[in-house]
């Protein structure tokens, strides 16, 4: 028995010792060499390595990372191969991005053995590869089967009038609108509806953010009857009209809006009564959930109580509560921008704290020294009248150029609607448009014309674009965002000039401070370098140049490879092209290149734009396919 014990044991411990050096033996015998690299693009590689045996080994591959000594832990590639030799590809790399990598063969004992660490960078994207993946939105510009209310879910950017666009601390664009929509289909619903989107190209409906007029309208309005000796008006006439939406901090944006009286002030023969402009701020926009904060300032007359109407060139009112923009300076003072039509457009200085009136405001009727309270006038379509045919201010601040940018919509809203801007150093003037002229001082036409009624081929175009919202992306990105309608009588499309689309537009800025925006509307079309083997061959041309309520149709215009110009307004001249800048340059003048979508072609996909600016004239332009 001791015998066999003891030789029991002997037989065990060999065991262990044979078991425990195989082990060991395994570990150090197995290799793994360093991977080589080939076929790199930019989001694959294809790799190859090899261990010196197989024996015992559960799994090989690759391992990769952004930093180095990567293990399996990270981005992994694991492959199949029976023979020492194996290969693989990775795929769904970074573009022109270093890699990190190393082979290993997983044993069965559970060790990993790696290869020696090698490294590559994967290639740029091409103008092939980042375009050749684009996709772009679909959806029809006529929304009139989808226009109703219990259709609203599909809506995106159908049902759009008047804008206005701010990008909150969740990263979302939110975007806030007048209540005009196809068949008033807001109607009964509230007012001031919202929408918000990620990528501006995909918008999710939000509904109304005032669910009726708040009741100090109709109190502040009577207060002032009362006090002008009138009758208090028991069932007012409202329109809730054009609102401005900023983000002030994180947690804190502000609405100002319209709130429009219709009635007449005194029976037959008299003007309506005034409109006013109130105040609604949020915590959080995407809540929906927005307080009242009441009165910030109302329509204000120098004509005393004479309010007859003798015809809108003398209108009572010399200022109009409507069409707020709202701007915080980078000193931190706070304005309000109003007007419309009627005298011109003013600043009124706010308290920042409060967002209202920084000085109180006396009766809105006196003369115009008593009123001087109501505002400061910024610009002026005609000095000598109030009859301005100009409306819907939006004012922002480029801390690149430093400049204040004040747009203005000029002209009818159904088609001859049109964009303009003008500048200034300071929030309150004087601004001056691109020809130099002094707008608060001499009034008369602002120049650059922004947008127009236009008509590339094979469309029906658009008209009706303005009244404007101006916003950027917080890196350096800017865009245009308005209405655009279709044109009136379009074959299949009932009452087609009151379709609505919502509109969003790139802006760019020329060398000398002005920003142009783009003929083809936003579609997230990546922003590859464009290059000047491009530009050679067919564009559209449009010149923008003032033509009141006609849509300015496009000309061919023929860029050669020997850079001249052979067709188009341009022929005879030459071309060249700045690649720094994205800017094409024909006869001196500079047009700002842009890929964006070709929404006249069908399918839809990407091309090249551009606009530009000449004294009066504007350009847009894009290439044929």
């Amino acid at each position: 028995m001791k015998i066999f014990k003891w030789f029991s044991i002997f037989l065990c411990l060999l065991a262990y010792t044979s078991c425990n050096d195989d082990h060991e033996t395994i570990n150090e015998s197995i290799t793994v060499s360093t991977p080589s690299v080939s076929d790199i693009t930019y989001e694959s590689a294809a790799f190859s390595s090899s261990v010196s045996s197989n024996r015992n080994v559960l799994k090989k591959g690759f391992c990769y990372n952004t930093q180095a000594a990567p293990t399996v832990a990270d981005a992994l590639l694991e492959v199949t191969d029976v023979a020492t030799e194996f290969d693989g590809q990775a795929k769904g790399l970074s573009a022109q991005t270093l890699y990190y990598l190393r082979a290993y063969a997983m044993l069965k004992s559970g060790d990993i053995i790696y290869s020696s660490e090698t490294t590559f960078t994967s290639n740029n994207k091409s103008v092939d590869d980042e375009l050749g993946e684009y996709v772009a939105p679909s959806y029809s510009d006529d929304y009139t089967p989808i226009a109703d209310w219990s259709k609203r879910a599909q809506w995106n950017l159908a049902n759009v009038h008047d804008p206005s666009v701010m990008l909150a601390a969740d990263g979302y664009f939110y975007m806030y609108q007048t209540d005009a929509s196809y068949g008033n289909a807001h109607q009964g619903h509230g007012h001031f509806h919202g929408r918000r989107s990620k990528d501006l190209v995909n918008w999710e409906y939000m509904g109304a953010t005032m669910p009726e007029v708040p009741s100090w309208v109709k109190t502040q309005l009577n207060e002032y009857r009362a006090t002008c000796g009138l009758l208090p008006i028991e069932n007012p006439n409202y329109g809730c009209w054009a609102p401005v939406v900023r983000k002030v901090n994180s947690s804190l944006y502000r609405m100002y809006y319209s709130i429009v009286v219709d009635n007449l002030i005194d029976g037959a023969n008299t003007w309506s009564e005034r409109a006013f402009i109130g105040l609604a701020e949020t915590t959080d926009p995407a809540s929906n959930v927005w307080e009242d904060k009441g009165f910030v300032v109302c329509s204000a007359s120098d004509k005393n109580l004479d309010w007859t109407n003798t015809g809108w060139e003398s209108a009572y009112f010399k200022w109009n509560a409507i069409d707020p923009t709202y701007i915080v300076t980078p000193s931190n003072d706070h304005w309000l921008i109003y007007g419309s039509w009627h005298s011109g457009i003013v600043a009124l200085e706010l308290n920042g704290e409060t967002g209202k009136p920084k000085a109180d405001l006396t009766n809105p009727w006196g003369t115009l020294d008593d009123i001087a309270g109501y505002g400061k006038l910024l610009v002026s379509r005609n000095l000598k009248s109030r009859w301005q045919a100009s409306e819907g201010p939006e004012i922002i601040y480029n801390p690149e150029t430093q400049y204040y940018y004040l747009f203005m919509a000029y002209d009818g809203l159904d088609v001859p609607y049109n964009t303009r801007v003008c500048r200034s150093k300071n929030i309150d003037g004087p601004y001056y448009g691109i020809d130099g002229r002094n707008l608060t001082e001499q009034g008369g036409e602002m120049y650059p014309i922004v947008t127009h009624p236009y008509k590339f081929a094979n469309s029906d175009g658009w008209v009706g674009i303005a009244h404007c919202a101006i916003f950027d992306d917080g890196n350096g990105n800017w865009y245009y965002a308005s209405q655009g309608r279709l044109p009136v009588d379009v074959p299949g499309i009932n009452v087609s000039n009151a379709v609505m689309m919502g509109h969003v537009r790139s802006i760019r800025w020329t060398t000398d401070g002005w920003p142009v925006v783009m003929p083809q509307r936003y579609g997230a079309v990546p922003q590859v370098a464009i290059t000047e083997d491009e530009l050679i061959g067919n564009w559209e041309n449009i010149n923008l140049s003032y033509n009141y309520g006609k849509q300015k149709t496009s000309e061919t215009l023929t860029l050669t490879s020997d850079h001249k110009v052979t067709s188009g307004t341009w022929s005879g001249k030459t071309w060249s092209f700045d690649s720094a800048k994205q800017a094409l340059i024909i006869n001196g003048v500079e047009l700002c290149l842009q890929r964006e979508v070709d929404w006249e072609l069908s399918p839809r996909t990407h091309t090249i734009v551009f606009a530009g600016y000449l004294e009066k004239n504007t350009y847009w332009g894009k290439k044929s396919k």
